[in-house]
Formats: C-alpha cells, sequence, structure tokens
C-alpha cells in the first residue's frame, strides 16, 4: 500500500561550505512515504518492460489505475532518461506525478540511483513545483544517499553574474525530498557523498569564473580557503620561482600583467613519514596561445584551460573533508598565457629545473611547459609514490577520443590498472592511450635537449612522451582531459552544461580503492 505517514525527515544542508555559496535545493530523508503537499512533485520509478516500483504499484493502486494507463498510453518503456510528467489526480496532494524510468531492475545500482535521480531533478526543475519527493522505499540507505548525490550534482549551476534572469527559467524545486526505508542511515550514508560533491561543486566554480575575476594569484588566494579542513597550502610567487629555476612555467605567464604562481597543497592524513601520492594540475588560468594566438572562434572557452589544477583541488578538499587515511600532495601550476611585447617567442630557449633544455616551438603549446616544471619540483621535493598528473592539453586528444573520454598515458601498469578500475566507479571515464618509445624523435631539437611539440599527427602522445621526460622514473600517470572538462551541451544528467568538475570523483575514488588506509 501506499503509506500516508507524519514526515519525520533527516536534513542534510546543501551547500559547498567553503564556497559560501547555496546551491538553492535543501536535502530532507523521509522516513516513509509521506503526504505530499499541493505543489510536491511526486516522483517514482518504472523499469523496462513497464515493471513498477512497489512504491509505484501502490500509488498505481491508489490512483485507480492511473499510472500504468499512463505508461500505456505515453509509449514509455522505462528506459533510463525517460521520463512521464502526469497531473496529479483527484484526491492525491501533489501537484505532478513523474514516472522516471530507471533501466534494467537488477541492474538498478548506485549508478543507476544517481541517474534517475538526476533525471527526475531535471525533469521538475523549472516545473513549478517547490518540492521533489523522490520515493525510494523500496531499496537501502546506500541507493538512497546516492540518489541524493546525483540530483546534488545536477542541480548545479553557475548564476552569480545573471542580473536579469526570467523567474520561470530559474528552478523552482527548493527542496528534495527522498523517501527511504531507513531515512537515519540514508542521512549517515550521505554525508560522505554530501563532501565530495561539494568538492565537485568547488571544482566547478572555479573552473567556470571568468579569467578577469579568476587569475593565477586570485586562484591562490581561493585554494587557501582548503585550510579551514586541515589542508597545508603553500604559495610560491614569482621571486621563489625564479630562485628556484622554474623557467618553463615562468616563460609561460611573461606576456602576462598577472603573476605566475605555484600552489603546494599537503594533505597528512596518513603515517607520519610515508610517502605521498602527488596530484599535479595544469593551471592556465586563461590561455590566448601567445605569440601563437589561437583563432577568435571559442577563445572563451579558454578559461577552462585550468581545468586540471581545478581537479586537483577539489581531490584535495575531498580527501579532507572525509578524514581520508592518506598522505597527499597537489601541486598547482597557475599562470596566464598573453601576448605582449614580452612573450616569450616561438624559437626561444629555456632551461627547465630538471636542467634539460626546450626549444619552444609554439608558444600554444604551453600546458605542458608548466607541467614539466611542476612535475620535476613535485618528485624532487616530495619523493611521492607516484605522480598523476591532470591537464587540457590537447587538442589532439578530442579528436582521438570524442567528447566523453579523457585520455590516460602512464609508464606504469598497476597505476593504469587502478586508474582505470577507479573510472569505471566514479564514472570520470577514461581510456588509455600508447606511449611509444618511437615518438620520441618526433620532439627531437637541432638546437635543445627536445622541442615542445611535433607533428600534428599524434599530438596527444607526444605531449605525454614530453612530460615523461620530467617525471625521473617515478610511477606516473598523465590523464589528457581537453576533451572532457568542459560540456557546453552536456547530455549526462549529473552534469549541467558547462565545467563537469571531471576528475575530483575519478581520484577520491582512486585513492579510497587502492591507497588509503
Amino acid at each position: 500500500m501506499f503509506v500516508v505517514r507524519r514526515l519525520r525527515s533527516v536534513w542534510v544542508p546543501a551547500y559547498a561550505p567553503l564556497n559560501g555559496r547555496s546551491l538553492g535545493m535543501k536535502i530532507e530523508f523521509v522516513a516513509a512515504e509521506v503526504q505530499p503537499s499541493e505543489t510536491t512533485a511526486l516522483a517514482v520509478l518504472a523499469f523496462e518492460d513497464g515493471a513498477l516500483s512497489a512504491t509505484a504499484e501502490a500509488l498505481n493502486e491508489r490512483m485507480s489505475g492511473a499510472l500504468k494507463r499512463a505508461i500505456a498510453a505515453g509509449r514509455f518503456k522505462g528506459a533510463m532518461g525517460q521520463t512521464l510528467d502526469i497531473v496529479a489526480p483527484a484526491g492525491l496532494a501533489a501537484a505532478r506525478v513523474v514516472i522516471v524510468g530507471a533501466g534494467k531492475k537488477d541492474a538498478f545500482d548506485d549508478r543507476a540511483a544517481e541517474l534517475a535521480a538526476a533525471h527526475a531533478y531535471g525533469a521538475v526543475k523549472t516545473s513549478g513545483s517547490d518540492v521533489l519527493l523522490l520515493a525510494l522505499a523500496d531499496w537501502g540507505p546506500e541507493r538512497a544517499a546516492h540518489a541524493a548525490f546525483g540530483a546534488r550534482l545536477a542541480a548545479y549551476r553557475f548564476d552569480k553574474y545573471r542580473t536579469t534572469e526570467k523567474p520561470e527559467k530559474k528552478p523552482s524545486i527548493g527542496v528534495l525530498r527522498i523517501a527511504a526505508a531507513d531515512a537515519k542511515a540514508a542521512g549517515k550514508a550521505f554525508k560522505p557523498l554530501s563532501s565530495l560533491a561539494d568538492a565537485v561543486v568547488f571544482a566547478r566554480d572555479l573552473v567556470s569564473e571568468p579569467a578577469n575575476v579568476l587569475y593565477p594569484e586570485e586562484f591562490a588566494r581561493r585554494v587557501q580557503k582548503l585550510c579551514e579542513l586541515g589542508v597545508e597550502v603553500e604559495v610560491l610567487g614569482e621571486k621563489q620561482l625564479k630562485a628556484l629555476g622554474m623557467r618553463l612555467l615562468l616563460g609561460v605567464g611573461q606576456g602576462s600583467e598577472r603573476e605566475s604562481q605555484l600552489v603546494v597543497l599537503q594533505w597528512k592524513g596518513g603515517k607520519a613519514g610515508d610517502a605521498p601520492i602527488a596530484f599535479v594540475g595544469k593551471g592556465v588560468c586563461f590561455d590566448t596561445g601567445g605569440i601563437s594566438i589561437k583563432p577568435a572562434d571559442g577563445m572563451e572557452e579558454m578559461i577552462t584551460d585550468m581545468g586540471g589544477a581545478a581537479a586537483v583541488t577539489g581531490a584535495l578538499y575531498a580527501l579532507a573533508a572525509r578524514k581520508a587515511k592518506v598522505n597527499a600532495v597537489g601541486i598547482l601550476g597557475l599562470v596566464e598565457n598573453m601576448p605582449d611585447g614580452a612573450a616569450q617567442r616561438p624559437g626561444d630557449v629555456v632551461k627547465s629545473l630538471s636542467g634539460q633544455t626546450v626549444e619552444v616551438i609554439n608558444t600554444d603549446a604551453e600546458g605542458r611547459l608548466v607541467l614539466a616544471d611542476a612535475l620535476w619540483y613535485c618528485q624532487d621535493r616530495f619523493k611521492p609514490k607516484l605522480m598523476i598528473d591532470l591537464a587540457t592539453l590537447t587538442g589532439a586528444i578530442i579528436v582521438s577520443l570524442g567528447k566523453d573520454l579523457a585520455g590516460l598515458f602512464s609508464n606504469n601498469d598497476a597505476l593504469a590498472e587502478n586508474l582505470l578500475a577507479a573510472s569505471k566507479a566514479s564514472d570520470d571515464p577514461l581510456w588509455r592511450m600508447p606511449l611509444p618509445a618511437q615518438y620520441e624523435k618526433n620532439i627531437e631539437s637541432q638546437v635543445a635537449d627536445m622541442k615542445n611539440v611535433g607533428p600534428r599527427y599524434g599530438g596527444s602522445i607526444t605531449a605525454a612522451l614530453f612530460l615523461q621526460k620530467f617525471v625521473n622514473g617515478l610511477p606516473w600517470a598523465h590523464i589528457d582531459m581537453a576533451s572532457t572538462a568542459w560540456k557546453p551541451n552536456s547530455a549526462v544528467p549529473t552534469i549541467p552544461n558547462g565545467a563537469t568538475g571531471f576528475g575530483v570523483r575519478l581520484l577520491d575514488r582512486l585513492v579510497a580503492d587502492f591507497y588509503e588506509g
């Protein structure tokens, strides 16, 4: 039966505390199906071939078969992503009932719960209803928690600069209620996922900010908020970077009025003295291409060229928020690539922190220069167990893999396999790419130890081979996420159009499954 009971709930705040910015939606886990209000959207699940969840069956009985009649009339098959919105009949105190397709019933796992909840939110977010009640009492607390997580990610909006948006285009859903068999257990299961959502939102906000607002020094300032979670943050300015000899990194930023920065993040949750795992992020806050200037069309999206640094920041946020039992280091190379009279020129030869020299053939291949010095600094100072760099590095990876997969390059099979497993578990998709030694000849220089680009073919591979020269034999992986950091037309329900926060879930899951404890 569809039971009407007094509302008993566990409330979890839905805001990213270090951002200080409300997501505009409160999340509650309710003890059982409750009497909806007249403005509630009531969502129930249906599976492929017309099978209903137990709650949906009870509601259908209460509605004298109206749900099944609507399904038959609407050619609804229960596939993931299908929704059917019907006006609530007389006697049911709700504005509407939404039937949400959840795919195959025997495949309804945590990820499916995230997607179904995200689709439910997407179906009614601007409907005028102020409450979404998602009936999940058929499943355990983990499914309910992941459903809240999926809806939370789906509800992300970067709207801080919008002042004239019409009210009817703004989300009306202010409360998400999830009916769970055990509300208290669901709330407890959601707490670490809520922190992970905070971290993803923090990364998305960084990527979404325009470059006149988020430049290297401002990025570094915002990262210092992680100190509130126990992360140690150290910021190195240009004077310190010059003294260290980071000429590759500084060369990229020398055409900008904005000062380049290197940010060092340390989370010390493991045993004292244990070697850390290390993440290195490319943080080009805006990339014009420098003297090798980019075409004007689409250049506005180059605010996203710091997506790797945002992912590393989000990952350290997530680890610290859940008090992960691991020692982790994050290195952020923050620059702006601009073309003024002081800018680096094609043909310049620059000595790296490692001592190796680089002939700069193309100033728009700047991310690998930033990462080269950051990787060498990381391995030399911290002696980590492994290093993983993340970067929106090459357009070539988009040509290779399209818009839905990031490229994974690694000199270590065990590390690569762990990353691929974490990719599947976290839904941050990776595809392993080769590192053929014979391609190294493509970046040989006649005047220096190497050049920063080779031919157009195999461009993502030669970029990875360039980076490999600066890892000093350490287990290392390079993630080229140029294809996944930004989705202007997203087809993923948990990722609204724009910044994705790619990499945060991946790294958090990698640590949890393979390196923590």
